[in-house]
């Protein structure tokens, strides 16, 4: 795994590549004070991951991350700053982390082993599985999602997900552990996920369907969603059952 870090503050810069060679077989190509410096090496280099401050010359490091966000192949981006106040900004551009200063080792060292446990998951290969009667591919896709609890930003499987609900202007989204809010609809949303296993039943809902446990009938011919390990029911809408019946083969 190849990677740069992006800081103007040699001390701050020397503590980052000490960190990630101390807890990580990433392998660091270079080192930039300089936004534009970093957009003129990727012309040539392809990286996997960019350790980027935020505050940095010429080329801040938000905007530098609005840019590379439109690479084909986009490397993770790993935010490190001083300042609370660029969390949600960093989590709308898809940011694998948001690292505070002063570091913290262990924070750190949890987050490059996440690091190199997606990269591994996500660029040397799938896993894919059918359930027993063929219905549903249980894929274990390269897709990530970056989730927002509070000020933190949760990098998740989307396998992780159970289903997701539109509440007002946001977008609840379930796990087993876990809830989160997106600010986007749940249309945004039901859009960033893998599709082949992502049903939206409802204006209202999406549903991972690898993790219906139960389909129970109700009325005007629409079902609800029991689903593995969680309480509560998912609807499935009127105008969405033919598809849903189509697609679980009932």
């Amino acid at each position: 795994m190849k990677a740069i870090i992006v800081e103007d503050e040699i001390p701050a810069r020397e503590e980052m590549e000490y960190l990630i060679k101390t807890h990580s077989n990433i392998d660091i190509l270079a080192s930039f004070e300089d936004g534009l410096d970093v957009l003129k090496f990727l012309q040539e280099e392809e990286v996997d991951a960019i350790f980027l401050d935020i505050n940095i010359p010429s080329l801040d490091g938000m905007l530098l991350a609005s840019n590379i966000s439109k690479f084909a192949k986009k490397p993770y981006i790993i935010f490190t700053t001083a300042y609370k106040e660029h969390a949600v900004q960093a989590f709308e551009l898809e940011a694998f982390d948001y690292i505070l200063k002063p570091y913290d080792e262990k924070r750190i060292a949890a987050m490059l082993k996440k690091l190199e446990e997606a990269f591994n998951r996500n660029y040397k290969g799938l896993t894919k599985e059918s359930d027993s009667k063929g219905q549903v591919a249980n894929t274990r896709t390269q897709g990530r999602i970056n989730l927002r609890k509070n000020d933190h930003i949760i990098v998740t499987d989307v396998n992780e997900i159970y289903y997701a609900a539109a509440s007002e202007k946001v977008t609840l989204v379930y796990t087993k552990e876990d809830e989160y809010m997106m600010a986007m609809s749940i249309s945004e949303f039901h859009s960033k996920l893998p599709q082949e296993i992502f049903f939206k039943c409802h204006r209202s809902y999406t549903v991972n369907l690898t993790k219906i446990h139960e389909i129970v009938p109700w009325f005007n011919h629409t079902y609800l969603l029991r689903l593995k390990d969680l309480k509560g029911e998912v609807p499935v809408s009127r105008s969405k059952t033919k598809e849903f019946r189509q697609i679980m083969h009932l």
